[in-house]
């Protein structure tokens, strides 16, 4: 019997309207070669704003993410928030799993959109794709910001015991839920406090709307960024990112932040959240809002441009 209410259905309308509500619309873009692009866009574009996109991780798409920084930001910028390919309206018929096609399709898509430069912020595995939007397009991408991306991660560091998990299907089996004990698996993995009632039928429900679809493309994808994945075969960039991680991440340890910060070098800048996990969108919103005020909209003098932790300079 077909179920009569959806928490998550409802939940995903709430957040629809909010964007539209922001001054957003949602609009889907043909690319090409079997690709199409959903994203967020400004209903009416400002010359005078400086354009921002934001870059989603693992999860259901692109709104859960991000829907708490939407209003903050739209003032100051023209917003764009794109589904990446296999989330929300978002495919591809081609075979490349990549987060080098990921930044390729979001580069294709703001050019289709009119959109010549931008800053990028990229959280968890949308900062893997912002990395390589910076590598693949230095001269499109202004200033950086990644949130938790263990873009230096290598191969070996599974084996050596870096992560909870011990194997890549360990790891495909929690950031992709098909049951509700691997869901509180994901929650738990992902906050410093996670929730301590998550009764079955929502997690349930959630797992039916938001992660049955393009299943084996996305484990895909988290095999693509994992397989013979070598420090040493990381492309340097030309920018000072903004680099912000959760004190406790147990999905990216704090020494990929560390790791991150000695390959990029220049005047790259980390900032730790103290009290929390993987997932900081959630659980320090408003903090990780004023770190990426401070380096998007009113940066400090070059002098005091440092690394720091909660505003003290770091080690």
């Amino acid at each position: 019997m077909a179920r009569c209410f959806s928490f998550t259905a409802t939940r995903d309308q709430c957040f629809r309207l909010s964007f539209s509500q922001s001054g957003l619309k949602s609009t889907s873009t043909d690319l090409g070669e079997g690709t199409v692009m959903h994203c967020w866009v400004p209903r009416r574009r400002q010359q005078s704003k400086p354009n921002l996109l934001l870059l989603h991780g693992m999860g259901a798409n692109a709104m859960w993410q991000w829907n708490e920084f939407i209003s903050p930001l739209v003032s100051r910028f023209n917003l764009y928030v794109p589904d990446l390919v296999f989330f929300g309206e978002s495919y591809t018929s081609r075979p490349d799993r990549t987060e080098a096609f990921q930044a390729q399709c979001v580069a294709g898509l703001m050019t289709k959109l009119g959109v010549d430069t931008m800053n990028v912020v990229g959280i968890s595995y949308g900062g893997f794709v912002a990395y390589s939007m910076a590598a693949q397009f230095p001269e499109r991408v202004e200033k950086l910001v990644l949130c938790c991306a263990g873009v230096c991660m290598e191969e070996k560091d599974m084996d050596e015991g870096m992560f909870k998990v011990k194997s890549v299907d360990e790891a495909t089996s929690i950031l992709l839920p098909q049951t509700p004990d691997k869901a509180r698996e994901l929650v738990n993995l992902s906050f410093y406090k996670p929730v301590k009632t998550m009764p079955s039928c929502f997690l349930q429900d959630f797992i039916e709307v938001m992660c049955t679809e393009h299943l084996q493309e996305k484990k895909e994808l988290i095999q693509a960024l994992h397989k013979d994945r070598k420090l040493s075969n990381l492309p340097k960039i030309d920018k000072s990112p903004l680099i912000i991680w959760g004190e406790y991440d147990q999905v990216f340890p704090i020494e990929l932040a560390h790791r991150l910060i000695r390959h990029v070098g220049k005047d790259a800048k980390l900032v730790v959240i103290k009290d929390a996990g993987h997932a900081i969108n959630a659980e320090k919103s408003k903090e990780m809002f004023r770190h990426l005020k401070s380096f998007l909209i009113d940066p400090l003098p070059p002098s005091k441009f440092k690394s720091e932790v909660n505003g003290h300079k770091a080690d």
